[in-house]
C-alpha cells in the first residue's frame, strides 16, 4: 500500500512532517523518506529501508538537517522516495502511492522519446520516475498530472512539493485518499486523518478523485475540480486502515463496528465469547459480540515490543513465522470454551491453519471464524493489497482449480453468496483450516457499513465487479 503526509507553515515543519509521516508506517514496510523545501537551502531529502526497523529509529538522529517550513513524506512499500526533480516546470520533490500495471509500455514510450530511465538494481524501473516523467511533459503541473491520469492504468495518488506550495493530486477513481488538515498558520495533507488529532490538526476536506489542489500554510487552491465517478478501496476501511481514521466521513473502527454487529445479529452459532485477530480483527470482534449479545474476550494478544509492523522478510515461510511469533494465545481462556474469532480477510490461509491448530492444542472446545469481507476471488489490479504474485496464492482459487480443474471458471457463481458453488468452496476452506464454521460477511453488509453507494466503492476482488474497468479507466 504506502501513505502520503505533507505539511506547510508558517513556522518549521520538520516536528510535524516527522510525526505525520511516522503515524503512516503501518501502511509500509519498504522504504520511508522525507523532503523539506527552505527559500535558502532549497530542498533536502533523505531515504531510509524500514525492512528491519522503525520509521522514527531512521530518521530521528538527522532531523536537525532539514530546513524549512514546507515538506512531504512517505511511507512506500514499492519504491525509494521522495525523487527530485528539475525540469521545465521548476524543481519538485515528488512522493506517489501508485500501482501501474502498464509500466512496461509506459518505459517503452518514454525511451522512443529519448528520456532517460534509472533501474533498480533488480533491472525494475522506479515508478515514482515514471510518474514524474509523466509529469514533465505537461505544460504545467496540472495538465501533467492530468497525463499521469490518462496514462497510468492502475491507480496514483501523489504530492509535490514545490517552491511554492504543495500540489496535492488524488488517484482519478479516488481509489486510494487524500484528506486535507488545517491547523492555526499550517495546512496537512494525509492519507490518513489519525496522523492529525495529536498534531492539532482538525479534517477541512477530503479530496476528491482526479482533484488537484494547492496547499499553502493559509489557503487551499482548487487546481483541478474532482471526477464525479469514485471506486474508493473497501479495504481500507476492512484492513488497512488505522482505526482512528476516516475516509469520506466513515471512521475506521466505526466501520468494523458496525460489520461485525450485522453479522452477529443474523449469526445462529453458539459460542461463549468473541474474539478479535490482533489488529484488524479486533473493531469487528467488539461489533460482533454486542450484536451476538455474547462476552468479548482477549484469547489472542499482540506482542510488539520487539516485533515492529515494518520487520517483514521477503522470504514467505520467515513471514509466517513472525506473524505466528507475534500473536501469543491465552490458554486460561480458551481452556474448554467455544470461541468465535473475528479476522479481516483470509488470503493464504497458511496462518490461519496454523493458529487453529495451536488453540485446539491449548483447549479450545470449539473454533470458528467470521470474516469482515467476502471470499478473496480476484486479486486486485488497482492497489498494492498483497505481495501475491499470482492468484493461486489465494486459497479460495486452489479449492476452485481443485474442484473445477480450472481456477478461472464460474469465478460468477463461487462470489454468489450462498450459491451451491460458494457453500461449497466455504465449507472445504473450513475444513482445510479446522474450523468448527466459518462465515464471510457479505458485499451488502459491508456497502451498509460503509455508508457510500456501491457505485463508489471497489469491490472487485470479492466479485471481479468494477464500476469502471481498466480499460474504460483509460479513454477517460
Amino acid at each position: 500500500m504506502g501513505g502520503l503526509f505533507g505539511v506547510i507553515s508558517k513556522e518549521p515543519c520538520v516536528t510535524d512532517l516527522f510525526y505525520g509521516t511516522d503515524y503512516h508506517s503501518h501502511l509500509g514496510t519498504r522504504r520511508g523518506g522525507l523532503s523539506t523545501y527552505d527559500s535558502e537551502k532549497g530542498f533536502t531529502r533523505s531515504i531510509h529501508s524500514l525492512e528491519n526497523n522503525y520509521f522514527r529509529s531512521k530518521f530521528e538522529s538527522e532531523l536537525d538537517k532539514f530546513k524549512g517550513n514546507s515538506g512531504i513524506g512517505v511511507i512506500s512499500d514499492t519504491d525509494a522516495q521522495p525523487l527530485l526533480m528539475n525540469s521545465h516546470l521548476g524543481r519538485f520533490a515528488i512522493v506517489t502511492v501508485a500501482k501501474i500495471n502498464n509500466a512496461d509500455g509506459i518505459c517503452k514510450d518514454l525511451l522512443a522519446k529519448n528520456l532517460p530511465l534509472s533501474e533498480f538494481s533488480s533491472g525494475k524501473i522506479n515508478p515514482t520516475e515514471l510518474v514524474s516523467l509523466l509529469i514533465i511533459q505537461g505544460k504545467d503541473y496540472v495538465e501533467g498530472i492530468e497525463n499521469v491520469f490518462r496514462t497510468i492504468k492502475g491507480s496514483c495518488s501523489l504530492l509535490l512539493l514545490t517552491e511554492d506550495g504543495i500540489i496535492v493530486a488524488r488517484d482519478s477513481w479516488g481509489r486510494t485518499p487524500l484528506i486535507l488538515g488545517k491547523k492555526d498558520g499550517a495546512m496537512a495533507v494525509a492519507s490518513e486523518t489519525s496522523s492529525f488529532r495529536n498534531l492539532g490538526y482538525e479534517i477541512e476536506k477530503f479530496v476528491g478523485p482526479g482533484e488537484i489542489v494547492k496547499i499553502k500554510s493559509d489557503s487551499v487552491e482548487v487546481l483541478r475540480k474532482a471526477n464525479q465517478g469514485m471506486q474508493i478501496c473497501s479495504f481500507l476501511w476492512i484492513y488497512y486502515g488505522f482505526p482512528n481514521s476516516v475516509y469520506e466521513g466513515k471512521n475506521v473502527e466505526q466501520m468494523r463496528n458496525d460489520c461485525g454487529r450485522l453479522m452477529g445479529s443474523k449469526d445462529e452459532v453458539e459460542v461463549d465469547c468473541a474474539c478479535g485477530i490482533p489488529d484488524s480483527g479486533i473493531g469487528m470482534a467488539v461489533g460482533y459480540a454486542e450484536g451476538h449479545k455474547v462476552p468479548y474476550a482477549r484469547a489472542i494478544s499482540k506482542y510488539t515490543p520487539t516485533w515492529p509492523r515494518s520487520f517483514m522478510p521477503v522470504n514467505q515461510e520467515t513471514r509466517n513465522l513472525v506473524a505466528k511469533m507475534k500473536l501469543i494465545a491465552n490458554k486460561d481462556i480458551l481452556n474448554g470454551r467455544r470461541i468465535l474469532f473475528c479476522d479481516d480477510s483470509i488470503v493464504r490461509g497458511t496462518q490461519l491453519r496454523d493458529s487453529t491448530k495451536l488453540l485446539h492444542e491449548m483447549g479450545a472446545k470449539e473454533v470458528h471464524m467470521r470474516i469482515a469481507c467476502p471470499p478473496l476471488i480476484h486479486a486486485c489490479p488497482f492497489v498494492n493489497f498483497s505481495a501475491s504474485k499470482s492468484e493461486l496464492d489465494l486459497i479460495t482459487r486452489r479449492i476452485i482449480k481443485d474442484i473445477e480443474g480450472d481456477s478461472s471458471v464460474k469465478l460468477d457463481k463461487y462470489a454468489e453468496t450462498d450459491s451451491p458453488e460458494y457453500k461449497k468452496m466455504v465449507s472445504e476452506i473450513a475444513s482445510r483450516l479446522s474450523l468448527d464454521s466459518l462465515k464471510f460477511s457479505k458485499i451488502e453488509d459491508i456497502i451498509a457499513a460503509i455508508g457510500l453507494p456501491k457505485c463508489k466503492v471497489c469491490t472487485h476482488c470479492f466479485d471481479g465487479s468494477s464500476f469502471y474497468t481498466l480499460e474504460e479507466e483509460n479513454k477517460q
